[in-house]
């Protein structure tokens, strides 16, 4: 039970317990500027520095590479190439289509070709430019568009369907179609990719890895040194930033500093400059996505069909799974009676796209959006009106496109609350007002519902563990398989572990994620983290409890039951004593105090071939609202104002979900307004630093910010304490700034045209489809 459940308040309760706001476990050390970082730790005697020699083609074969410059530069000791792997030339984290180093064959500009080991860092890096190589060019497919008209994919089409969406189409009252882009996103860690691999005896190698799914790495490393698992270890304090984008990209960084350090006997350092990184890893999917809708006279939706047309780049990775997780959210909150999508996962010369955040949830739902939009705006409706009447039922219309019944919705209690409290219909008819009297400046609104699904879609991978170690003071050391990337799972699951315990928060040390500590761990994604580690550290918290209540109960002649756990005491009949003395107690005792604990999440199955079942073990829910301004002279857009309502169920720690729910929003303006990606002619990518490519800073944050964790918010299902995950889900409320910008070049045209806008919404982008939409209206 969460301790919110209780109804009273405990003066002797524990500090940093479930439900408390909590600091992150690790914010006096970043702030100070102590926190260590794999390139902050020291480093060993005869560490070696390695940088990359990269691609200058899109597509080409080599027909010679010439790397004597290279080896006789200054401080140069040794340069490895795709023959000096000892084992596997991959690092595919599904498909073995994602060579370590490119041989025969360059399939994108940036792509490695080899590996220079130097004395320090810099020389390494100027070496690594004097390479010669030559190449014979190939055709390349550059773009998505490129990419469908030759029918060039990763992997095969696939199609979700359910009813006849064509027959509801052909006759519904009214119909619309339409085609919109929405671009890729780079993820912007703070902390560039690194790795830092550090020979061991016996031929062994202990690695540390920025990355969100050691246990991946692990097997990557192994596979390219030709040996086995258990003599590598991957370890991971914390990570820079990951967003997705250390998921299963750092195999490749950690396999090729491993392999030097194989091969030199040395420990080897790879930490790759803003510039190589941004040209070596995978982006956000960028998608085309083409639709047809038919509906009635109020705008609910009759049938509708999708085209996705998902741009890869030249391998598989995980575009598989986030081109079905982009089918799956093609819904957001509305029942999709008959609908049909889609899904082409498009083969391009480009750069491999990866997870981010959302994992193709955010641009299934684009689509929808997109449709819920253009619907409003054709019938002249509120587009509120039209999507409050295409959501979700609770009793009926309430099963998924994929066939999974929704148990749980609460998007109509949330959208009321918030329309209600941002006071959205007097503000919406204000705004209009104030539009008709500024020739220049023009101003919109939306508020835009998020329904998002939580759990791997591979089922194999809802799975966690943890190991629980008890001092004999009474102090607790735990370790388990996810990831610290300054999201706060290491604070949230040591404060479950305290609730179970009822021993203060400082009392418990989190430790690296360490694959020779929890085996075969998950990767931290898929909103996941707190769901999994912490359950599986309730569970090894619980062994131990069950011990000690059954020493305590022995000792003191009262049965198990009538033995409380309390406030940093235990309490036995009349007795009672600290925790820390009844840890002692049991060691003398020879009870064992460490424990192993292990979680797989219920119900859930899920089946790939038909696209159907329960992938998901519940959803998170949350809505928002946001008002803008734009200059019609400039294509220039402001956020206003912005308020959000999310479900974070029974919150396991307010202050880091409200962190979540800010700082998801806030990318996920960065990724529709500003982050733009763009590649010449010859497939290089031109935004590669931060001089060319924009994220939000401070002063892009609305000057009106009310974001709020609804009070009344309960998981149905038996996650961690009721809570909900709030990783990904808001991310996906930043479409409200989206529309509100639609919404704006809108009343640029007298509301009297659908404005055709892509993302990101860029100052040219704005300009453009204002001009378009004027133009069109006859204004």
């Amino acid at each position: 039970m969460h301790p919110s459940e209780l109804g009273t308040v405990d003066a002797a309760a524990i500090r940093g317990g479930v439900g408390t706001a909590q600091t992150h476990d690790s914010a006096h050390l970043h702030v100070t500027g102590c926190a260590s970082y794999i390139d902050d730790l020291p480093e060993l005697r005869g560490t070696l520095h390695a940088a990359l020699g990269l691609s200058q083609r899109a597509h080409a074969r080599v027909v010679a590479l010439d790397l004597a410059p290279v080896r006789s530069a200054p401080g140069v000791v040794a340069v490895y190439t795709a023959a000096d792997v000892p084992g596997l030339n991959d690092f595919g984290p599904v498909i073995h289509d994602d060579p370590i180093f490119a041989s025969d064959e360059v399939q994108f500009h940036g792509q490695a070709l080899f590996v220079v080991v130097a004395h320090d860092m810099r020389a390494a890096r100027m070496a690594a430019r004097l390479a010669r190589v030559e190449y014979e060019d190939l055709p390349a497919l550059l773009t998505t568009d490129e990419a469908l008209a030759a029918g060039s994919t990763v992997l095969p089409d696939a199609t979700l369907r359910r009813g006849d969406a064509d027959a509801a189409i052909g006759a519904a009252p009214h119909r619309l179609a339409g085609s919109v882009r929405l671009g890729g996103q780079d993820h912007f860690y703070l902390e560039t990719h690194i790795a830092y691999a550090i020979p061991r005896e016996d031929r062994t190698l202990h690695v540390h890895s920025s990355s969100q799914h050691p246990g991946e790495v692990q097997l990557q490393v192994a596979h390219a040194l030709g040996v086995d698992a258990k003599d590598v270890v991957i370890e991971c304090r914390r990570m820079g930033g990951g967003f997705g984008g250390k998921e299963s990209q750092p195999g490749q960084i950690a396999a090729i500093a491993a392999i030097a350090a194989w091969h030199t006997g040395h420990p080897v350092k790879l930490r790759l400059d803003r510039d190589d990184d941004m040209a070596l890893t995978g982006k956000r999917h960028d998608f085309r996505i083409d639709w047809e809708a038919g509906f009635d006279d109020d705008g609910l939706i009759l049938g509708v069909r999708f085209m996705h047309g998902c741009r890869a780049g030249y391998s598989a990775d995980l575009t598989g799974a986030i081109a079905d997780r982009a089918m799956f959210h093609a819904d957001n909150a509305y029942y999709l009676g008959d609908v049909t999508i889609e899904s082409h996962r498009c083969k391009t010369h480009t750069v491999s796209n990866t997870a981010f955040r959302g994992f193709g949830g955010p641009q299934g739902m684009f689509g929808i959006e997109e449709v819920i939009d253009a619907i409003a705006r054709h019938l002249g409706r509120d587009p509120l009106e039209v999507r409050k009447l295409n959501y979700y039922g609770t009793d009926a219309r309430n099963t998924t496109h994929y066939g999974q019944t929704i148990t749980d919705n609460v998007i109509h209690t949330l959208t009321a609350r918030l329309e209600a409290e941002c006071d959205y219909p007097a503000r919406r008819a204000a705004l209009r007002a104030w539009n008709g009297a500024s020739p220049v400046i023009k101003k919109g609104i939306a508020l835009t519902p998020v329904k998002f699904g939580i759990s791997f879609t591979a089922t194999h991978l809802n799975q966690a563990g943890a190991l629980l170690h008890v001092y004999t003071d009474g102090t607790v050391l735990l370790n388990h398989g996810g990831t610290e990337m300054g999201q706060g799972l290491f604070t949230k699951v040591a404060q479950v572990v305290a609730e179970e315990l009822q021993i203060d928060l400082d009392r418990i040390r989190v430790t690296a994620s360490d694959t020779s500590r929890v085996p075969n761990a998950s990767a931290t994604a898929a909103s996941s983290g707190a769901d999994l580690n912490g359950k599986a550290a309730q569970d090894a918290a619980r062994k131990i409890k069950a011990r000690l209540a059954g020493f305590a109960a022995a000792r003191f002649g009262v049965r198990e039951d009538e033995v409380v756990f309390r406030a940093n005491r235990v309490h036995a009949g009349t007795a009672s004593l600290s925790f820390a003395e009844l840890a002692h107690a049991a060691w003398m005792a020879r009870v064992s105090l460490s424990a192993t604990g292990f979680y797989r999440t219920p119900k859930i199955s899920y089946d790939r071939a038909t696209l159907s079942g329960r992938p998901f073990y519940y959803y998170a829910y949350g809505v928002a609202c946001s008002e803008v301004a734009i200059d019609t002279l400039t294509g220039e857009s402001r956020v206003l104002r912005v308020d959000i309502l999310h479900d974070a169920g029974r919150s396991l720690n307010p202050a880091i979900d409200l962190g979540q729910v800010e700082g998801g929003f806030i990318q996920g303006m960065g990724w529709l307004t500003m982050e733009a990606l763009r590649w010449d002619a010859s497939g290089r990518l031109l935004t590669h630093a931060p001089s060319t490519y924009k994220i939000p800073a401070v002063s892009d944050l609305p000057p009106v910010f009310n974001v709020r964790l609804w009070e009344d918010g309960h998981n149905s299902e038996d996650a961690i304490f009721r809570s909900k995950a709030v990783g990904e889900p808001p991310f996906m409320l930043a479409l409200s700034v989206w529309h509100a910008i639609k919404d704006a070049v809108a009343a640029a045209a007298d509301y009297r045209v659908t404005p055709r806008l892509d993302a990101p919404a860029t100052a040219e982008e704005i300009l453009r489809a204002v001009d378009a939409a004027r133009q069109a209206a006859g204004v």
